[in-house]
């Protein structure tokens, strides 16, 4: 679904962003897997290259808040592979620290990560497209951007944020031919998830009308579709993930 195309996925070394450089690799794209450090970059990359070592993958750890290092990379990306045609922004940290605790540095990190990352890649991988004809950029949105959640009020509210740049950008890039859309999970069984307790895990389950846990591929899927020509007509969406799960 993906032959040809040239992929940059932040937040690729784990969980969700892993299972869709995978992905992405099994479709027939190159693709570009951006971590936060070179020990977590390189483990992610022998994994798989162990699993296929004909994978067309690298690797980079640049600081996405530093917009920069964002376009020193992109242009590495697009010389390595001669286009950049698909970004996955991927990368993020959550909290769930109450209010009346809540750090204002702790609440500044997300939004600069969840935030101001994605504006800096988003910008950068957009001049290059347009230059090029065209692309897709995509971004990970999730469920509590659209319920909230009871307590870590950062995290959904940089979702929502992240939603907002999402349609914004549609209609801006249109013209461009660059489609934007985001993918808004709902519970997904990564590190986090796996590692509570059954006691917890049951009862969140039978929130799920699909009565299970997502798994990352289902992510991951879906951002194959989205980067796809079979998606050729949809942008501005933010497409929920969720097992129609209800906070």
């Amino acid at each position: 679904m993906l032959q040809g195309k040239v992929a940059v996925i932040t937040g690729g070394t784990r969980g969700i962003g892993y299972a869709t450089v995978k992905k992405f690799l099994e479709n027939g794209a190159k693709v570009a897997m951006l971590g936060s450090r070179e020990e977590t970059v390189q483990k992610a990359l022998a994994s798989l290259k162990e699993e296929n070592p004909e994978y067309p993958v690298v690797g980079y750890w640049p600081n996405l808040t530093k917009h920069e290092e964002v376009k020193e990379v992109f242009e590495k990306v697009k010389e390595e592979f001669g286009s950049l045609d698909v970004l996955v922004n991927n990368a993020g940290i959550s909290a769930r620290d109450p209010l009346y605790d809540y750090d204002p540095a702790a609440f500044e990190k997300i939004m600069d990560l969840n935030v101001n990352a994605v504006f800096n890649c988003s910008q950068v991988a957009a001049c290059i497209m347009k230059e090029q004809g065209g692309g897709v950029i995509l971004n990970t949105s999730s469920m509590v951007s659209i319920y909230g959640q009871p307590a870590g009020c950062g995290y959904p509210t940089s979702k929502f944020a992240v939603n907002g740049m999402t349609k914004s950008l549609a209609r801006e890039l249109g013209k461009d031919n660059i489609r934007v859309n985001a993918v808004a999970p709902g519970v997904i069984r990564t590190d986090m998830v796996a590692a509570l307790p059954e006691s917890v895990i049951q009862p969140l389950i039978n929130t799920i009308p699909l009565r299970r846990v997502g798994e990352p591929e289902d992510i991951a899927n879906a951002f194959v579709f989205l980067a796809s020509d079979m998606a050729s007509y949809i942008t501005g969406v933010v497409l929920s993930v969720d097992g129609a799960t209800m906070s």
